[in-house]
Parts: structure tokens; C-alpha cells; sequence
């Protein structure tokens, strides 16, 4: 008897429920142990068509019958209805103005429907606009579920835990089958890797009393306390996995360095501008670190345009010009997610360090270019990359600029000291472990990003960086002007968008979708995208003015090819989806509309409003959107009150969740440790047990199930 038995050894499972049960990751009893409800249904709330009281808010449960749409008499909108019976009478269903509903729905599905109860004058019960979910698998019991509990007493607090199920797979079965296993004891089976004393300081439950009262909990406070423990799991865990890494890379011996300040302050002095408090700091901060004779790891966080890049630029030139024992020359790597962003820091860099005499290479899989050229001093020149590989071995190449094309097995390097890698976060780590295979010590590592990450975020899955912030704008940047535009007020927006065209501006539009939505889905008839919108666009509003498109469909060469026309000005207009929202840079850009913006979360809208403040020009940013929602006008009227990255990251972790922020979505955490995030009190207690473990066991060895936890989750996690 064994927690990792194979369900298919401990019960009957049909085809089409083993690949269901495949489908959410089930395989063994522990797997399904680890299964958690989505929520629980409270006994009184479920009733039958029969019993429901009129005009209360209630839950119904019931198959499927008729489904049809009409338009109303008056008015002609289009009426979903439907037919819901159970076993004590039939309901009407209707939904106003939502015809796609109907392709969701279709006779013999059981459905979980949420609303007010009305009652007509002939006794025909009906429900308007009721929320509903479809429960796959086998019908669902009128009324209240069969609780896991045995406590009478308790049965209506929490009852009918309702499950993520699939295809073949209900919520009901996977109830009854963790009931099972409940019966058997095999949450008794499965090994704590939290260590007793560590349980006992925190006041937490074991882990077999966790996955009780996960499924059945005896109250709502032991259900909140099993939510608790295992959300610690997760958080102790990413910070375990922190802690041995920054171990492991401060254990490395580095290059004592010593930064030249006259050098670096000659070079800040080239600059047309000056720097803010928060880039000296930064920068200061950086040097320091490199000084230590330890390898850095920090993680420079620049709400929109506070000029990350110079920081960059500025302490790769000081590295460059420092002295140290070995007097071979320190080469720089800058690693970037996109083509398009690494030749924008190819062309950056080159400006920068154009009168110096370091050499600048950039290598993607479109070609590798070297500056200065040989014959233009102020321009770049085509190389050969038999040529860049031969220049970057023996340490002609300064400064390295690519794509992950940089950390290729082919790539090797004369004396690598410095990896700056922008907008990926943790693969930066993962980075420069293979960098540092061609490099004699491991590099300095600077991750950058401007991404706003709220703080309990950044102490959770970016606990090994230490991190700097800069959060003012440099001087001459004017805040972007943010508008909410209605339905009526589109007029408006056009007429100061042909404005700002005629004044030889340039102008983003950016869409939800990349093509025609499929009508059955729900709220797709609702939803711009941004092939029909650039054709609407060029015969109607704008019409007579250069359109582009651009979405992540495209092949990397065709969206070079429309970005270069962007940047160079022959196309004014450029209709995209969020895949401009990091990186690109057009100071020309100074107008973006986001349709649908209800359907962005705070922190991407505030990175793609961004796009337009590359300049000393006035930008402005329309959020359009047709949605009645009050919570949704209100959480977009925090955009237009607020220019400030972080605030706004804050409030989408409050209202949105930490799965909705970017980068985190698909980092394969858990809804329970994406929860808790949001709580700073125990990611605080998480990272000092966790720095005590590792201070005093850096490898874990006396804690094996620790050891193999933090393995197993370093290599399926995924936090870029």
C-alpha cells in the first residue's frame, strides 16, 4: 500500500476517465490527494426548482433540456432561453443579449446555475442572466450534495466540495474517490518535507491533517488552517530554493575588481543628460556588489522609461575599465527575449559607446554585425558568424548583444565578467550557469525589467536577487495623459488621433485578438481584433494613413520588417496585439489605444502605455471599452489616476490575483501559493526559516524529503 500506487491498480477506471484524469495531471492516489476543490458549495445554498424561495439568490442544479434564441418583441435583442429540470419541476433560464450562450449549452448537460428566483403569475419559475457552470460527467444529486463530513452538526458549514474536473471526469467522482482513499488512510502514507520542529514553531498541522481538512474540513477555520499549511509548503519551498542558490553563488570565488570612479564619471559626462537620484543610487549599488569578490545577483526593477538601459550601459563601461589582477580584457553579455529589443541595445550601446574603444557585436538567428565597421567609425557593419564566434573567443568583442542565440554550446568567450539580461527574471539565473561554464568564475549577473512587481511577488520568486527599484522618471519625461473612453466619446478620440497624424506622430492600437474570435465562445462577439480592426480602420476613422499589423503569429523576419517601417516612419499606424508591450522603443510613438482594456489586469496596461513615453513629447493613452461593469470602470479609473507601475502592480495582486500578473501565470505554482502571495506576513516567516535551514545545511543533506521537494520544484517551475 502505497501513496504512489497507480490509481488504475486501486480502482476501475474507464478510458475515457483515465484520460481525463491524465488531462489534470492525476496518476497516482497521492496525485489525486493533492487534487483541491475550487470552492465549496454550503448545504443550504443548493436547492431544488421546487423548494427555492422566490426572489432569493439561490443554486440550482439540473439537465439541460431546450435551448433556443429569439429576439424580444420590443426592441428585437436577442434572447437565449433554456429549459433546466431537476427532479421536483423545470426552470426557464434567460439570457438577454448573449445569443453565444447557447452554443455553450445543449440538451443532457447538467448545470450548476447561480441567481434571483422569479416566479410568474401561471407559477413558471425563471432565472434572468443567471451565472452557470457546466458540470462534466454524471448528473448531480438534486439539492444538497452527500457531504464527506459524518458531523451532522457541521454539515452545513462547509458541504459539497466542487472540484476542477475534465472530459470523463466529474467533480462527483473525483469526491467520491478521494473519499476512498480518505477512508483508507492513504493521506497517512504520504512523507512531510516540512521538518517537525519547524511544523511545531509555526503552529502548523501535519501534512495528513491538511489534506483532510482540505476535502473535509470539520469547519471553515480548519479548512483556512489546511489552506495555510499548504500554501507554506509552496512558499517554503521557492524560498529554500533562493536561499541554496544565492549559497551556491556566493560560495563561488569571483575576480576582485576595483571600479576606476574617474573613468565611469568621464563616460556619465558624455551623456546629454543627467542622471536621477534613483540611477546613481542603482548604479553605486552595482559597483559595490561587483567590488565584493563575490558573484552579484540583482534584480534592477524600472517602472516605464526610468532608464534601466543606461544603468546598464554605465556599469558595463565601468567594469569594462576596471582593474583587477589578471589584466585580460572582461567581456559584457546583454541577453534579450526578442530580436527586436536586442537590436534596439545593439543600437543603444553602439551610440553610447562610440567614442570608446570597445568593440560592440550582436548575433540572432537573422545575423550577427559588429560596430564600429572598419571603414564607417559611426556605423555597424555584416559579419560572418564563423567571424563573430572568432571575435568573441579572443576577446574582440567587448560587448556581446543576442537573443539566447548568446548562450549557444557553440559560443565561447575569452574572459565573460559581466550578464545583464533584460525582461527575464529568473531565467537569467538558469543563464548565466551556462554562461559561466565558458568563463573561468562566474559572472556578475544584472536581471532587468519593467515589469512593476509588487513587493511580496518579488520576495517570493526573485528571493536569491537583491533588488533595486527606480521608480522616477528621467528629466524632460512628461506623464503620459491617461483617458477612459465610452462608446460616445470614440468620435472625439479619432479626430485627436488624425490630429497628432498630421502632425507627423505616430500612433499604436492594440487589440485583444489577433484574428475573427470563434462566435461559440463566451463574450467573443464583444472582442476587436486586430485584423478586422486595421481594415476598419484604413476605410473608415483613419483611412488615407499608413496601417501596419503585428501580432505574435507572425515569423520573427516579417515582424522586423513592420517594426522597421514603424520605427523609420512609413507606416503611421501599427494595429497590434500585446506583443509590443515589452521592449519596444519608437519615441515617435506618442498616442496608444487599447480596446477591450477591461480585459487587460492593471500592471499590463500600465507596461503598454509605456510604449508612449520615449520621449519629451506629450503621450496619451485611450482606454476604450464598452463594459457596464462598475468594478471594471472603477479598476480602470485607478489607471487614468495613477502613472505610478508599482502602486497599480499592488492593486492588481489585491484584486486580480497573482496568477493574472505577468510572467506568473504559467510559472507552475499553485493556486494556494499564488493566494498567498498576497500575504507578507507568511512570506516573511518562510524566508527567515528558510535562511536558517540553509545557513546551517546550504545543500540539505540532513533533510532529505526537503531536498528532493526543492529539486523536483526547481526543475518543473517556471518564474521568468
Amino acid at each position: 500500500m502505497s501513496a504512489h500506487n497507480a490509481l488504475s491498480s486501486l480502482f476501475r477506471i474507464k478510458p475515457e476517465t483515465q484520460r481525463g484524469l491524465s488531462k489534470l495531471g492525476i496518476h497516482s492516489a497521492e496525485d489525486l490527494l493533492r487534487h483541491f476543490p475550487s470552492y465549496f458549495i454550503q448545504a443550504a445554498e443548493a436547492s431544488s426548482v421546487k423548494s427555492a424561495e422566490i426572489g432569493s439568490q439561490t443554486t440550482i442544479y439540473g439537465t439541460i433540456h431546450k435551448v433556443d434564441v429569439r429576439r424580444t418583441f420590443r426592441g428585437h435583442t436577442p434572447l437565449t432561453e433554456a429549459k433546466l429540470k431537476d427532479d421536483t419541476g423545470t426552470l426557464t433560464l434567460m439570457w438577454l443579449n448573449q445569443p453565444y450562450i447557447a452554443k455553450q449549452l445543449s440538451e443532457g448537460i447538467t448545470l450548476r446555475v447561480e441567481g434571483k428566483l422569479s416566479e410568474s403569475s401561471s407559477g413558471k419559475r425563471s432565472m434572468m442572466n443567471p451565472r452557470f457552470e457546466i458540470i462534466k460527467g454524471s448528473v448531480v444529486p438534486t439539492g444538497a450534495h452527500e457531504s464527506l463530513f459524518t458531523d451532522e452538526e457541521n454539515k452545513d458549514v462547509l458541504s459539497a466540495p466542487m472540484y476542477p474536473a475534465s472530459k470523463g471526469v466529474s467533480s462527483q467522482w473525483i469526491e467520491h474517490h478521494i473519499k476512498s482513499l480518505l477512508a483508507k488512510g492513504y493521506h497517512n502514507l504520504i512523507a512531510d518535507p516540512i521538518p517537525p520542529e519547524v511544523l511545531s514553531e509555526l503552529k502548523l498541522p501535519s501534512l495528513s491533517s491538511a489534506l483532510v481538512w482540505m476535502h473535509a474540513p470539520r469547519s471553515q477555520s480548519d479548512y483556512e488552517v489546511a489552506k495555510k499549511r499548504l500554501a507554506f509548503d509552496e512558499i517554503f519551498t521557492i524560498q529554500l530554493m533562493n536561499y541554496r542558490e544565492r549559497a551556491r553563488a556566493e560560495s563561488e570565488v569571483t575576480e576582485k575588481i576595483i571600479i576606476n570612479k574617474d573613468n565611469v564619471d568621464d563616460f556619465i559626462n558624455t551623456l546629454p543628460f543627467p542622471l536621477t537620484k534613483g540611477q546613481q543610487d542603482a548604479i553605486t549599488s552595482i559597483f559595490e556588489d561587483i567590488e565584493r569578490g563575490i558573484p552579484m545577483s540583482r534584480l534592477l526593477e524600472g517602472d516605464v522609461g526610468s532608464g534601466k538601459t543606461i544603468i546598464a550601459a554605465i556599469t558595463a563601461y565601468g567594469l569594462l575599465t576596471s582593474s583587477t589582477l589578471n589584466k585580460a580584457n572582461h567581456q559584457v553579455v546583454i541577453m534579450a527575449p526578442t530580436e527586436i529589443l536586442a537590436s534596439q541595445h545593439f543600437e543603444t550601446f553602439s551610440k553610447l559607446f562610440s567614442n570608446t574603444s570597445f568593440e560592440i557585436g550582436i548575433i540572432t538567428s537573422s545575423g550577427c554585425q559588429k560596430f564600429p565597421s572598419k571603414v564607417w567609425k559611426d556605423a555597424p557593419t555584416d559579419i560572418s558568424r564563423k567571424q563573430f564566434l572568432s571575435w568573441a573567443a579572443n576577446g574582440t568583442l567587448s560587448i556581446i548583444i543576442g537573443t539566447h542565440a548568446v548562450i549557444q554550446k557553440s559560443i565561447d568567450f575569452n574572459k565573460l565578467s559581466y550578464v545583464i539580461i533584460d525582461e527575464q527574471h529568473r531565467f537569467g539565473v538558469r543563464a548565466r550557469h551556462k554562461l559561466s561554464k565558458k568563463s573561468e568564475v562566474l559572472p556578475h549577473l544584472l536581471s532587468m525589467t519593467a515589469t512593476p512587481i509588487p513587493r511580496t511577488l518579488a520576495l517570493t520568486l526573485y528571493g536569491d536577487l537583491d533588488l533595486t527599484i527606480l521608480d522616477e522618471l528621467p528629466p524632460g519625461r512628461k506623464p503620459v495623459i491617461t483617458k477612459l473612453i465610452t462608446p460616445h466619446e470614440r468620435a472625439d478620440m479619432y479626430t485627436e488621433i488624425r490630429e497628432t497624424l498630421e502632425r507627423g506622430e505616430q500612433c499604436y492600437v492594440i487589440c485583444p485578438r489577433i484574428f475573427e474570435p470563434d462566435p461559440a465562445k463566451e463574450r467573443a462577439l464583444l472582442t476587436k481584433n486586430v485584423i478586422e480592426e486595421a481594415e476598419r480602420l484604413s476605410k473608415t476613422d483613419l483611412n488615407g494613413y499608413a496601417i501596419g499589423v503585428l501580432h505574435g503569429k507572425m515569423k520573427s523576419p516579417e515582424k522586423e520588417a513592420i517594426m522597421r517601417d514603424f520605427d523609420e516612419r512609413r507606416i503611421q499606424v501599427l494595429v497590434a496585439t500585446s506583443v509590443i508591450e515589452v521592449g519596444i522603443n519608437v519615441p515617435n510613438a506618442t498616442r496608444i489605444i487599447i480596446e477591450g482594456a477591461e480585459r487587460f489586469g492593471l500592471s499590463q496596461l500600465h507596461q503598454l502605455r509605456g510604449r508612449v513615453v520615449r520621449s519629451s513629447k506629450q503621450a496619451m493613452c485611450y482606454l476604450v471599452t464598452d463594459t457596464s461593469s462598475e468594478s471594471s470602470i472603477k479598476r480602470l479609473q485607478t489607471l487614468v489616476d495613477s502613472a505610478n507601475g508599482f502602486d497599480l502592480a499592488e492593486r492588481d495582486l489585491e484584486t486580480r490575483g497573482a496568477g493574472e500578473l505577468t510572467g506568473v501565470k504559467q510559472s507552475g505554482l499553485s493556486d494556494l501559493a499564488m493566494e498567498a502571495i498576497k500575504n507578507l506576513k507568511m512570506i516573511e516567516v518562510a524566508r527567515t526559516t528558510a535562511r536558517s535551514v540553509i545557513d546551517s545545511d546550504p545543500e540539505l543533506k540532513g533533510y532529505p524529503l526537503l531536498k528532493e521537494k526543492v529539486d523536483t520544484f526547481s526543475s518543473r517551475v517556471h518564474l521568468e
